[in-house]
């Protein structure tokens, strides 16, 4: 059976790793990114510059695809629901534009009972003095915003500033305790068809994430728990393909969801080295509607983020046979941008 051809909206990074994870299956694919530089070019079968929003290169980028999916959440749903009337896409648009927005995703989570920080919508800085309870909190745009951008730390009133742009929609989140931080990776094949991850721990500097590592050092029931609401969420979305649940955990043990990731994830980078089967090929196989193969790790791995300057560390090193590195290709070295990463298993 001949499989099909899959365009991928973005070309970043994870655009690149899919693409290379597409062709070890023999899926072919095209990139389409509104960055003439973007580094999946490096990697995809064929690649379309272009606007997002200019009818004649996403007609042009359809006719090339059989079905399509995204590697960043922060697509226009009007945009992706056009696509979906012609070449189906999976993530269902739907799905994006309910996680996209950090409200509608924290109302979501919370209907289903799956435990949140605290938090309110805000519209000006009347609404911040009327919710002071909240403070310390974190202020943050509801769309948009990543790796830290569109967020303020509030300590208290007097860190407000003329800086904040109310024309924006933002919601503020209560602080917790913070002990930790993981993830949980899975990859839904169809009702109840799982492939799930065991939680990734996560560490951060300046809000970016600097290296995770597995297993993560939890309780029993932190993981157990973690899993079940990972699964609960991809059930509730009727998700197709790899998304990732971010998750605090504060000093007394009580877990929290931080945020969903409609798509693969930067901790998941290891699932290249450490697992059989990747977070970038089951998502593949999930979207494609190709067998569903059973994942197992086969190492515990630590990944290191490659940010700004780091890269050229590493390039032209040699590396120990549990080492194992992975340049993006991007044309220009900038502050806090993620240039590659190192892997390390543990043999």
């Amino acid at each position: 059976m001949s499989r099909p051809t899959l365009g991928i909206i973005g070309g970043g990074q994870l655009g690149s790793l899919l693409s290379d994870a597409a062709k070890k299956i023999h899926v072919k694919t095209v990139i389409l990114s509104d960055d003439i530089n973007a580094p999946a070019k490096n990697f995809t079968d064929k690649f379309i510059y272009g606007s997002y929003g200019d009818q004649n290169v996403i007609s042009e980028f359809i006719n090339l695809v059989d079905l399509v999916t995204y590697e960043f959440e922060n697509i226009p749903y009007d945009i992706l629901k056009k696509i979906d009337e012609q070449k189906t896409v999976l993530p269902k648009p739907e799905v994006n534009k309910l996680i996209q927005n950090r409200l509608t995703e924290k109302d979501f989570l919370n209907k289903n009972d799956i435990r949140t920080t605290r938090y309110v919508s805000i519209k000006d800085i009347e609404d911040i003095k009327i919710n002071e309870k909240l403070i310390p909190g974190l202020l943050k745009t509801c769309t948009l915003g990543y790796d830290g951008k569109g967020q303020y730390k509030l300590n208290n009133l007097n860190d407000l500033n003329n800086n904040i742009d109310f024309t924006k929609e933002y919601i503020l989140e209560k602080l917790i305790n913070l002990k930790k931080e993981i993830s949980v990776i899975v990859t839904r094949f169809g009702h109840q068809k799982y492939e799930l991850y065991e939680p990734i721990e996560n560490f951060h500097e300046d809000q970016i994430l600097k290296y995770s590592k597995i297993p993560a050092d939890i309780s029993d029931a932190i993981n157990k728990k973690s899993k079940e609401w990972a699964t609960i969420i991809a059930e509730e979305l009727e998700y197709i393909g790899t998304l990732c649940v971010e998750f605090f955990i504060d000093k007394n043990d009580n877990l929290y969801v931080n945020e969903v990731a409609p798509r693969v994830h930067n901790s998941g980078h290891l699932t290249i080295n450490s697992h059989n089967i990747s977070q970038f090929e089951n998502h593949i196989r999930a979207v494609c509607g190709l067998e569903k193969i059973e994942t197992k790790k086969i190492y515990n791995a630590k990944m290191i983020n490659l940010i700004g300057e780091d890269i050229s560390n590493y390039k032209g090193k040699n590396f120990k046979d549990n080492e194992f590195f992975f340049d993006y290709l991007k044309a220009e070295i900038k502050n806090k941008r993620k240039m590659g990463h190192l892997t390390i298993i543990e043999k």
